[in-house]
């Protein structure tokens, strides 16, 4: 028997030192497992965010393109969306995630996130006041908008930890 204590109303039968020849093949397959696991869920989630990007672009497309608006101005969101991302991806890079405390670069890199943020919901609207746009292609932007930033939220979310499947491993 193997020297452990046992839970209450636990009993280990069976296993002796002996029982597993090969012990660190097993522990090798299990890690592939769960590896594979990991990496099933890390796909699906990744099937996930690009359809949400897609969704999003389709609304911002249609906005646009559609005969009743056709007017192209909104497509300067595209700006928001490629800049949105970088202040916050330097802060990683450039801060050391061992400090407990609040630290004022990834802080200022939030402000600056939020401040693209903004402006891109901002921008439709402020379009639609100079009847550059219509509305209702206000609305379909202003929807694609939402969807796309969730879409960037649910990347960091999915993928910012700091383990083998980090962005930052890219």
């Amino acid at each position: 028997m193997l020297s452990r204590t046992e839970p209450p109303g636990m009993r280990w039968k069976g296993f002796r030192d002996d029982s597993f020849p090969n012990l660190g093949d097993h522990i090798r397959v299990r890690t592939r497992t769960l590896s594979f696991t990991i990496l099933k869920r890390m796909r699906y989630a990744l099937i996930s965010l690009s359809f949400g990007g897609a969704i999003g672009l389709m609304f911002l497309m249609l906005g646009c393109a559609l005969p009743i608006y056709n007017q192209y101005w909104p497509l300067f969101v595209l700006f928001f969306y490629i800049l949105s991302p970088i202040p916050y991806c330097i802060a990683r890079r450039l801060v050391d995630d061992t400090d407990a405390m609040s630290n004022a670069c990834k802080e200022l890199a939030i402000f600056l996130t939020t401040g693209i943020v903004v402006s891109a919901f901002g921008l439709p609207i402020v379009f639609a006041r100079a009847n550059l746009i219509q509305w209702g292609a206000c609305a379909l932007v202003l929807t694609g908008n939402t969807v796309i930033f969730a879409t960037i939220l649910g990347f960091f979310l999915v993928f910012g930890s700091n383990d083998d499947f980090s962005w930052q491993q890219w």
